[in-house]
């Protein structure tokens, strides 16, 4: 994760720098903006189980390109149509095992559990779909935006991961997890640095995970910053 940190610090504020001095001497009057996008969040769990904490940090990268559409002549108003990529871990104390018949089980780790690691990890495509107001103009790359939208994603693999006594477990792809998750976003800042919000309205599991006989329908959020560039 600091790997990730430092590139996308390097690269959304140097490499910017190159590209508005070029943007200066030819000025495109057709200019479209922020189509490159990354990001970091902290994912939080919500609607968990009674018996469900988180534990450490649960992280997500996000990367991706959006067509900016602008809808008027100053271009500071535009629709946003994209595809990405997202990365996100959830540590937590829900133990995703199997039993003796190859049965996918759930069950809550305690104080008592000797363990270092319990999480799983997604890894989905998305489709976001943004409507953006921006302060920009011709010339300033310097501006105050407020992206407000939706994104829908595929998840096309996953992991759960338990390290600790008497066993260790690793499991790929159990059938368990929602395909399809989808959310609202939002991005607001100035300049390089945006604060974004992710607010999961599907649940992150299907109907076919339970715990104590119920369905466990615990949904994401996820805050941290986002990076745009051209």
């Amino acid at each position: 994760m600091k790997f990730v940190l430092s590139f996308i610090f390097i690269f959304f504020t140097v490499i910017p720098s190159f590209a508005q001095d070029n943007k200066f001497v030819e000025i495109d009057s057709l200019y479209r903006e922020d189509q490159i996008y990354a990001g970091v969040t902290y994912n939080l769990m919500v609607k968990r189980p009674d018996s469900i904490s988180q534990s450490g940090f649960s992280s997500g990268f996000h990367i991706g390109f959006i067509r900016d559409i602008p809808l008027n002549k100053k271009r500071n108003i535009a629709l946003g149509i994209g595809l990405g990529y997202t990365a996100n871990s959830f540590n937590q104390n829900l133990k995703i095992g199997k039993d003796d018949m190859k049965n996918v089980t759930y069950s809550v780790l305690t104080n008592n559990d000797d363990f270092t690691k319990n999480k799983f990890a997604l890894h989905l495509v998305e489709l976001p779909f943004e409507f953006r107001w921006r302060s920009s103009t011709v010339s300033d790359y310097k501006f105050w935006r407020i992206y407000a939208g939706f994104k829908v994603g595929y998840l096309f693999t996953h992991t759960t991961k338990f390290r600790g006594s008497p066993s260790k477990e690793q499991y790929s792809n159990i059938d368990h997890f929602n395909d399809f998750q989808y959310g609202l976003t939002a991005s607001l800042g100035y300049n390089t640095w945006n604060f974004h919000l992710y607010y999961g309205l599907s649940s992150i599991f299907n109907g076919q995970a339970t715990l104590s006989n119920k369905a466990i329908e615990m949904r994401s959020i996820k805050i941290g910053l986002m990076f745009y560039l051209l």
